[in-house]
């Protein structure tokens, strides 16, 4: 191959697979809209503090997979590795908590991080992201988890489970740093694991590699030293879950890739996605808001994969309804028919309906075979003779039934059959 290529990690999503796209992505943001919350639109690039104040300088995300640069004006600038933490950064600076609360928010749109390519993890990867400021309640943590959970749902996804725990919060964390850092004092880990325990303990709890796995059989668990009101605060989300028809299965171990969260943390992993599994998540981040130098008001919010989802269909052999994007196509014989449809296919999009017609100067073979590829239900055939009539054809794809419509009558009968 010769010419230019998309970067290693990256890909093309194109017709027709984007139409399945599409149809994934506004499946699993149709239930936000449904519940109210606002869809907000951030930069693709933050100022590179967002992230490493955010996510965690502790994780792998800030310390090995962004793509930082600097600006003409010596700025250090950052592709975002994920959304929340610029929706936090627009949170603050717009002052939206000075509002009624909780502030609801969802975002759409692509991420990058420097990692290994394989099947399932990209360089660059599109996330629905989910977040509810402002207000620390157990039930509104159910809500984010259940949209979650009703996105996938409505795709029609059965082989998947919702993996839940608390990483408890600063009335109970500090105690159990001081006993996992304890056990983890005692284990033979690397130099680089070492730093990592010394900034957060918790991420080797994360680390997926067999020898460190091995060694930590026996490590004290978050969940069993909750305080009181951490503790109760769990028992709520999980009650609240159970009212909304939420299953769940009980994830002592989950950690998840950023140093943010607290108290309820969750992921959705699909079991025919072999080691990239996750196709979503997200928990509560109490501190996030302060660490950005916001206000110290809490936070709870998750992100999808639309890729990661998109796999999971295709695992599962889902159907996924993806409509037509023509209603109408016209076909036409002639240089006068020719003016006829462009005209047609102009007034039919300005009322409404999706229509197409065949450019290039094609024969009528090579036209009809457009008009089938277009999955359009109604074709228009109009030539000389029929201008001369005054009437032209219109075939119903699915009957093959073809009848006469007077020119005068075509355009409204088109629009009522929509």
């Amino acid at each position: 191959m010769s010419g230019l290529v998309a970067p290693k990690g990256t890909f093309d999503t194109l017709p027709p697979e984007s139409a399945r796209f599409l149809a994934v992505r506004d499946t699993l943001t149709a239930p936000l809209r449904r519940a109210g919350y606002g869809y907000v639109e951030t930069p693709v690039f933050e100022d590179t503090a967002v992230f490493a104040r955010g996510v965690g300088e502790s994780t792998d995300v800030v310390s090995k997979e962004m793509y930082t640069f600097t600006d003409r004006g010596d700025r250090s600038l950052t592709l975002r590795p994920e959304l929340t933490a610029g929706l936090v950064r627009a949170f603050i600076e717009h002052r939206l908590y000075a509002g009624a609360l909780p502030v609801k928010l969802w975002s759409v749109g692509s991420a990058f991080r420097y990692e290994r390519p394989q099947a399932g993890r990209y360089r660059h990867f599109t996330q629905v992201d989910v977040e509810a400021l402002g207000v620390d309640d157990p039930a509104l943590d159910a809500e984010v988890v259940a949209l979650a959970d009703q996105g996938y749902r409505d795709l029609g996804l059965t082989d998947y489970e919702l993996q839940l725990t608390s990483l408890g919060d600063a009335t109970c964390r500090p105690q159990y740093r001081e006993l996992l850092t304890s056990f983890l004092a005692g284990l033979d880990l690397d130099d680089d694991t070492r730093r990592r325990a010394e900034i957060n303990p918790l991420r080797v709890l994360d680390d997926k590699r067999p020898e460190v796995q091995s060694q930590l059989v026996d490590a004290p668990l978050m969940v069993d030293h909750l305080s009181d009101a951490t503790k109760a605060h769990y028992d709520a989300v999980r009650q609240h879950l159970a009212d909304l028809g939420v299953a769940w299965v009980e994830a002592p171990r989950l950690v998840r890739g950023l140093d943010y969260y607290t108290k309820t943390t969750f992921e959705f992993v699909h079991a025919r996605l072999g080691s990239q599994s996750g196709i979503g998540g997200g928990g509560r981040y109490d501190g996030l808001s302060a660490a950005l130098g916001g206000p110290d008001v809490s936070g709870i919010g998750y992100a999808v994969g639309v890729d990661r989802t998109i796999l999971a269909v295709q695992a599962e052999g889902l159907d996924v309804a993806v409509a037509s994007g023509i209603d109408v196509f016209v076909v036409h014989l002639g240089e006068e028919a020719k003016r006829f449809a462009v005209r047609l296919v102009g007034q039919l999009r300005a009322a409404g309906v999706a229509a197409d017609t065949v450019y290039g100067g094609r024969g009528l073979k090579g036209a009809m075979k457009a008009a089938d590829r277009s999955g359009a239900a109604r074709v228009v055939v109009v030539g000389e003779r029929d201008l001369a009539e005054g009437v032209a054809q219109v075939k119903t794809m699915a009957t093959g039934e073809q009848v006469a419509v007077p020119l005068t009558e075509l355009a409204t009968s088109l629009r009522a059959s929509v």
